[in-house]
């Protein structure tokens, strides 16, 4: 697995070299940088890409939620995990879209445990690569929108659900179709099926085929379409281990 690639964001200096130390004894992480307030954190992602920011909440000038915010609305966004002394911001936190949510003194298992939920599969997920029965919850067909009007879409014949704009497009086999419907209420129903390789894509797992880098990006080679969709830097690590444990 490649070295998750971190960025600790925080206005304490001793608090930062705590972080420093814990992440020294995890396997898989390597510290990139260190910022002290959100003007030189956003300088810091722009310039190194970080995976995961380590993140303060109470900072001078922008404070953390804020900073989060910024961050979640990038095409490539970080994963981010609060490291606050502040219980308070939980709920603000999470509605970011946050990883985590740890208090200060941060204990090192637990900053352990949050970091490798962030490249974690889901079990049905890793029980569908290995081999076990393909799982059948959800519907197995969902209501589209075509040119002969409302249809009834197999979702066996989908290879991606891809976000256009206000719309949610299905990529299957007879071509492309648009859905009423959330990328997020799509991935709660079908998750087990479908695993998420972009902020704006969710892909079929049995139907991975490859990875093909397009610059400085990779995309997901899908049978059966042309559509092959972007894969955020965040997580593409985790789609890796997920097409080896495929082979």
């Amino acid at each position: 697995m490649n070295p998750l690639k971190v960025l600790i964001v925080d206005d304490e200096p001793l608090a930062r070299a705590r972080l420093a130390r814990q992440l020294q004894q995890l396997e898989n992480c390597a510290l990139l940088g260190e910022a002290a307030d959100a003007e030189a954190a956003l300088q810091q992602v722009e310039r190194l890409d970080p995976d995961l920011v380590l993140l303060d909440i109470e900072m001078p000038g922008e404070n953390g939620l804020e900073l989060a915010r910024r961050l979640s609305a990038r095409d490539f966004p970080p994963a981010l995990i609060f490291c606050t002394a502040h219980d308070q911001f939980a709920l603000p936190a999470f509605a970011t879209a946050a990883a985590g949510y740890l208090l200060k003194p941060v204990n090192a298992e637990q900053l352990g445990e949050a970091i490798a939920k962030v490249q974690r599969l889901s079990k049905p997920q890793r029980n569908l690569i290995e081999g076990g029965e393909k799982p059948q919850t959800g519907r197995s067909r969902i209501k589209a929108i075509s040119r002969r009007g409302v249809e009834l879409l197999e979702v066996e014949s989908i290879r991606c659900f891809v976000a256009d704009s206000k719309y949610v497009v299905a990529h299957h086999d007879g071509g492309e179709t648009i859905l009423d419907e959330s990328l997020k209420e799509l991935e709660g129903e079908f998750g087990e099926r479908f695993v998420r390789v972009h902020r704006n894509a969710l892909v079929a797992i049995g139907f991975i085929t490859g990875l093909r880098k397009d610059g400085g990006n990779y995309r997901v080679e899908l049978s059966g379409v042309a559509e092959q969709p972007l894969v955020s830097r965040r997580l593409l690590a985790g789609v890796k281990d997920l097409m080896a444990e495929m082979c």
